[in-house]
C-alpha cells in the first residue's frame, strides 16, 4: 500500500493509549475515534495519549456510523469489553460498512467455540463486505506463538500446561468485575463460579444463546488446538476466587476489598483432544498486591519435557503492540472472521505498516 494506513480507533481507556501511540508511530494515520464516557467524548486523542493535540477529537460512539462512512479507515481497532455479546455492535458495524476490525476482546481471540451463533453472523456480514475482523493481543503470542513454537521442537506432547497471572487494575473497570473482584465470596460463588456447576449439555445450550461467559482460556486452548490441528473432545472450566490476607485498595474500582474478599479469580481450562494430547491453562487476574507481579509460564510435557517462564511481561504494552503489528495481517487476510490461528506468525514491524500491506 502506497499511503498511510488509515486507523479508527473505537474505546479510548487505558489500551488506546499505547494502540493509538504506536499505530502512530508506526506512520499510520488515526482519522477518528469514539468512546461513551462523556468525560472523554470532545478531547483530542493527543490529550488522551498524554502528548501534543493530534487534531483528532473522540467523538459520541452513537454517531460512528456517520463518522467511520465518512472517514473511510482500513482498520478499527475496538478496546473496549472482554466478551464478545459486549462488541456486537462494534464488530457489526465495522462489517456492515466493509471496514477491517481488529480486537482486544479476548473472547473473540477463537469466540467460535464459546459464541458460536454470533461469530458466524459476524463471519458471514464480513464476508459479504469484503473485510476481516479478528482478535489479537497479549495472547497471540504468549499465550499461543510461543508455545507452538517450541511445540515444533518437541518429538511427542503428552500435555501442555500454562499459568498466566495478570493485574486487573491496568485493564479497567470492565474485567475487573468479570473477574469477581471485590466480591464477597458468597457473592462469587453465586456471580461467577456457579456459570461453571452445568453440564455439558446446558454449556452447549448456553453456547448457543451467546449466554456462555467463557474464560480467557477457554477461547487460548482452542486457539492452541486449531494451530496444532488437533480435534478437540471435550473441554471444561473451573473458576476458583483469589483472596488476600489485608485490605487492598482498587483504584479501578475505587473499593477497598475486605481482607479474605475476592481480589479477582484463577480459571483454569481443561481441553482432552482426539490426538491425546491434553491442554490445561490457568488465568489468574486479580488485584495485585503490592509484592505481586505478572508471570507466563509453560510447560509442554511429552518427548523431550519443555518449560518456559516469562516473569514480570509489560502486559498491557505487549498486548498493544501486538494489536498494531497484527494490522497488516488483517487487512491481507480472506474477508469474514478470521482468528489469528489462521495467519501468519505474528512479525516485529520495523517500516512503516502500510509497507507490509499487499
Amino acid at each position: 500500500m502506497e499511503r498511510k494506513i488509515k486507523v479508527a480507533q473505537y474505546g479510548t481507556g487505558k489500551m488506546s493509549v499505547y494502540t493509538m501511540m504506536y499505530a502512530l508511530e508506526k506512520d499510520a494515520e488515526i482519522v477518528c475515534a469514539f468512546d461513551l464516557n462523556p468525560e472523554v467524548i470532545g478531547k483530542d486523542i493527543g490529550e488522551i495519549m498524554g502528548c501534543e493535540n493530534k487534531g483528532i477529537k473522540v467523538s459520541d460512539a452513537k454517531d460512528a456510523r456517520e463518522i467511520l462512512s465518512q472517514t473511510k479507515p482500513d482498520i478499527c481497532i475496538v478496546t473496549t469489553m472482554s466478551l464478545l455479546s459486549d462488541v456486537e455492535d462494534a464488530l457489526m458495524l465495522c462489517a456492515e460498512l466493509g471496514i477491517n476490525a481488529i480486537t482486544t476482546c479476548e473472547e473473540a481471540f477463537f469466540s467460535g467455540n464459546s459464541n458460536p451463533v454470533l461469530t458466524h453472523r459476524i463471519d458471514e456480514l464480513a464476508k459479504e463486505h469484503n473485510c476481516t475482523i479478528t482478535g489479537s493481543g497479549y495472547q497471540d503470542i504468549f499465550w499461543g506463538q510461543l508455545i507452538t513454537s517450541i511445540a515444533g521442537a518437541t518429538h511427542k506432547i503428552d500435555k501442555i500446561k500454562g499459568s498466566s497471572s495478570y493485574n486487573v487494575e491496568d485493564y479497567g473497570i470492565a474485567l475487573a468485575k468479570a473477574h469477581g473482584a471485590g466480591l464477597s465470596l458468597e457473592e462469587f460463588d453465586k456471580e461467577v463460579a456457579s456459570a461453571d456447576r452445568i453440564s455439558e449439555e446446558e454449556r452447549f445450550e448456553m453456547m448457543q444463546k451467546g449466554e456462555f461467559a467463557p474464560s480467557y482460556m477457554w477461547n487460548v486452548n482452542g486457539w492452541l488446538a486449531d494451530k496444532l490441528g488437533l480435534t478437540v473432545v471435550s473441554q471444561t472450566q473451573k473458576c476458583v476466587p483469589q483472596t488476600y490476607d489485608k485490605d487492598l485498595f482498587s483504584s479501578t474500582l475505587n473499593m477497598n476489598i475486605k481482607a479474605g474478599d475476592a481480589t479477582g479469580m484463577s480459571a483454569v481450562v481443561t481441553t482432552v483432544t482426539k490426538e491425546g494430547v491434553i491442554i490445561e491453562s490457568e488465568c489468574i487476574g486479580k488485584v495485585y498486591a503490592e509484592d505481586e507481579y505478572d508471570k507466563n509460564e509453560w510447560k509442554i510435557e511429552g518427548q523431550p519435557d519443555t518449560s518456559i517462564v516469562v516473569a514480570r511481561p509489560d502486559t498491557v504494552r505487549l498486548t498493544c503492540a501486538s494489536i498494531v503489528n497484527r494490522i497488516p495481517d488483517v487487512i491481507n487476510s480472506r474477508p469474514g472472521y478470521v482468528p489469528t490461528s489462521e495467519m501468519d506468525d505474528l512479525q516485529y514491524r520495523k517500516k512503516a505498516l502500510n509497507e507490509y500491506v499487499k
